[in-house]
């Protein structure tokens, strides 16, 4: 491949899924349950100066039971758009650590547009790609691990099929824009010192102390990091 193609390559794929010609998954189900929140969802974001399509950024929290929407605002930080209530969540606080424990997963994930679907015997659903990198290297086990509607989990993080309305419809919008995924971090409660200090006897605090580190970076920064991993830790980044 000669240089010129490569450039045109690279420029596509920061374009987005579109840009390749990818096809974009959808069903009648998404696109009514779209088409029935956009024009709030536009209105809500305009009145705080967002724009619908903007990258977005989701962050979990399983103890109040809250998933939080934060959008891209035009200056590059990311602003809280909306709060919901989590319906229903499996297991207790901590990660997941293998098929059939019915726990909810915990730590650092992304969806692109081969894990949103439409066709959701939930009603509509995204994966969020567990078991990631460190998990693999942890040797946890699972598969399927979604955010989706029906108000039922077995190892997910379950909405009302209103909410998952519009979680799901902000972020097709934003993957159709050019967003390459977005990211979703899943944390067992506010990572803040006085929190976490409560939690210093429990099995998972030095786990819930890595997981700090990209909490963290966001509040500082209001800018999702880069997650790796390195000697079986995240580790973080711009």
């Amino acid at each position: 491949m000669n240089k010129l193609k490569l450039i045109i390559l690279l420029l596509s794929i920061s374009l987005g899924i579109e840009a390749l010609g990818v096809d974009f998954p959808t069903s009648t189900r998404a696109e009514k349950s779209i088409a029935s929140v956009e024009p709030s969802l536009k209105k809500e974001l305009s009145n705080l100066g967002l724009r619908y399509g903007a990258p977005i950024f989701i962050r979990i929290f399983k103890d109040p039971g809250v998933l939080e929407v934060w959008v891209k605002s035009d200056d590059g930080t990311f602003v809280n758009f909306k709060n919901y209530d989590i319906c229903t969540f499996s297991g207790n606080l901590g990660p997941k650590l293998k098929q059939g424990d019915n726990q909810s997963p915990e730590g650092f994930y992304f969806v692109n547009a081969g894990r949103l679907n439409p066709w959701s015997s939930y009603h509509l659903s995204f994966n969020l790609g567990y078991p990631n990198k460190y998990d693999r290297i942890q040797g946890r086990t699972g598969s399927a691990l979604m955010v989706h509607g029906n108000c039922v989990s077995i190892g997910c993080y379950a909405m009302t099929d209103a909410y998952i309305n519009e979680i799901y419809a902000l972020g097709v919008a934003a993957l159709k824009s050019g967003q390459p995924y977005f990211r979703v971090h899943s944390f067992p409660f506010k990572l803040d010192s006085p929190i976490l200090s409560k939690h210093s006897s429990n099995q998972w605090y030095s786990f819930w102390l890595n997981l700090k580190e990209g909490y963290d970076y966001f509040n500082k920064h209001k800018q999702p990091p880069n997650v790796e991993v390195s000697n079986g830790k995240y580790v973080f980044g711009a």
